[in-house]
């Protein structure tokens, strides 16, 4: 039905559907030289896997050419070409489905699952002096968890913050994350179970101080289920009043959900959590060790502890130029945010530094910076770091996006100033646009690589491997920062070679009005995506 939100992965499985029983072949370009002759592709090589002699029957040739159904974007026609068949949609009618409808397109798609995660994040346990990989660890689990409640999932972040000094830091870099203490009430039943669990040390040393007993963990650790994936060297742990604090604020998490949420709520859970819930324990790799350790301890003490545990890893992060990578989280940001300031003060002026007006500004830039750094990377990879200046310049960067999103601030206010001044009509009625007059090649890949993908993508980023065995867990937290910055740059390209609002003359109205649509919608997506970052959108920089 026309109201039917299109989107990509629904195109492609109708697409692969027409075809005939068999893997996926159909992939949707992305590539500028390749979208100017079509928009999908079944390569010439899987065609002849699939069928005899690579010759596509007529009935499927028609079957694809005439492919329709929910969600399905209108073909336009398709064609054998050496690279294979050739698919283009009819343009001018997705514009208009597409951004006769923006809000629908900006937005997760419809949560379809009240999954219940918690994610815990150890490394906010520890000092304020936060190592960079723990840092990583942090912005990970935020942005994480910003994705999962898009989705319609119920997240819990632990531990909550007590330390004033981290908690001004992560206000600092807009991470939303709790700051009032879980009533640590059950750590009496805890100290109870693990002393009736203890045994006597068998050489009489005695124990460290503050140390309540020795715990082994192999019977645990060699449990179906808890073999894959944990060290075989993790046979024992040190039991300390910390440790039990620790787990009694997890069991709190686990237990007390927000209202509408609890254990019993309605909605299918994740697949492999047989209780409805996940903790995912999102650590650096150095943490690794220690959190196998409390995991194994937390099935020992408590019978109702999650039935799936799996970890996030966040690989190693080092500093160009740095040979001993010891830069503290606090440091850096203050290395960033002097850069921002400084490329500030020589684009803008010196005064730009001591104007108040700007403090926010300077703040806003310098998070950016630091989140795309950090999570335009796969979480499993190693990061290494720019020491200099590069990360506020390049077009990759966090600065970048929010200098584009500035600019579009900026067009959106010159057109009503314009209005105001009598020089253009208002905007008129969406379905009264004509988008047959957009047909610069820059403004299909705005929406075809822009917005018409973005519900799908912001579903990619939440996605979680609970259901796979063992005890990794891999996440895409990357995906949202290279999309933002390949919006931004595609943006960028169109916006310095289109004049989008031309002179005031009435034939010209048309086209700038749908282009001010189109531009309406990548303004949308990426305030949206900007959102999932913890980051708002600026309108001057």
């Amino acid at each position: 039905m026309e109201t039917e939100r299109l989107g990509v992965g629904q195109t492609l499985g109708a697409l692969n559907a027409a075809l005939g029983p068999g893997g996926p072949v159909w992939f949707k370009e992305t590539h500028a030289r390749h979208l100017r002759v079509r928009d999908f592709l079944a390569p010439r090589r899987a065609l002849q896997a699939r069928f005899r002699d690579g010759q596509v029957p007529e009935r499927v040739f028609h079957a694809v050419a005439g492919v329709q159904g929910p969600g399905v974007a209108p073909v336009l026609r398709c064609e054998p070409t050496p690279a294979g068949l050739s698919l283009r949609l009819q343009r001018p009618a997705v514009f208009g489905r597409v951004l006769g409808a923006v809000a629908a397109y900006a937005a997760p798609a419809a949560p379809r699952t009240r999954t219940r995660v918690l994610l815990h994040c150890p490394a906010l346990r520890g000092p304020a002096a936060l190592r960079l990989s723990q840092l990583r660890a942090v912005l990970v689990a935020d942005h994480l968890a910003r994705a999962l409640r898009a989705q319609g999932v119920c997240v819990r972040l632990a531990p909550a913050l007590r330390d004033p000094h981290m908690q001004n830091l992560l206000e600092k870099l807009k991470v939303d994350w709790p700051t009032a203490p879980e009533t640590a009430s059950s750590i009496p039943t805890l100290r109870s179970r693990l002393l009736a669990q203890l045994k006597p040390a068998q050489d009489g040393a005695p124990l460290p101080r503050g140390a309540l007993g020795r715990l082994s963990l192999k019977d645990v650790a060699n449990e179906p289920g808890h073999r894959a994936g944990y060290d075989p060297h993790v046979d024992n742990c040190l039991v300390t009043e910390d440790l039990l604090a620790v787990l009694s604020e997890l069991q709190e998490a686990v237990r007390h959900w927000p209202e509408g949420r609890s254990p019993d709520a309605a909605g299918a859970p994740v697949s492999g959590a047989e209780d409805g819930c996940v903790a995912v324990h999102v650590v650096s790799c150095e943490e690794e060790f220690q959190q196998q350790k409390l995991d194994l301890l937390w099935w020992k003490l408590d019978e109702q502890a999650p039935v799936t545990q799996k970890h996030l890893v966040c690989g190693p992060v080092k500093v160009a130029g740095a040979p001993d990578n010891q830069m503290t989280a606090s440091e850096y940001y203050k290395l960033r945010h002097a850069q921002v300031c400084k490329a500030s003060a020589l684009k803008h002026g010196a005064d730009v530094t001591k104007d108040p007006n700007w403090t926010e500004i300077f703040g806003v830039l310098c998070a950016a910076t630091i989140k795309f750094e950090m999570l335009s990377t796969g979480p499993q990879s190693q990061l290494l770091l720019a020491d200099s200046s590069t990360s506020t310049k390049s077009t990759k960067s966090g600065v970048f996006v929010m200098y584009n999103c500035a600019r579009l601030a900026t067009l959106f206010e010159g057109y009503e100033r314009s209005v105001e001044q009598g020089l253009y009509p208002p905007f008129p009625p969406v379905s009264s646009l004509d988008f047959s007059l957009l047909h610069d090649e820059g403004e299909w890949l705005l929406l075809f690589n822009g917005v018409l993908p973005f519900a799908d993508l912001l579903s990619q980023a939440a996605a979680l491997t609970c259901a796979a065995p063992g005890l990794h867990v891999t996440a895409r937290t990357e995906l949202v920062c290279k999309f933002l910055v390949q919006l931004s740059m595609d943006f960028s390209s169109y916006y310095n070679r289109v004049h989008v609002l031309g002179e005031p003359r009435p034939h010209l109205f048309g086209q700038m009005f749908a282009r001010l649509q189109l531009l309406r919608a990548v303004r949308e997506v990426l305030h949206a995506g900007l959102a999932m970052l913890g980051l708002p959108p600026l309108t001057h920089i």
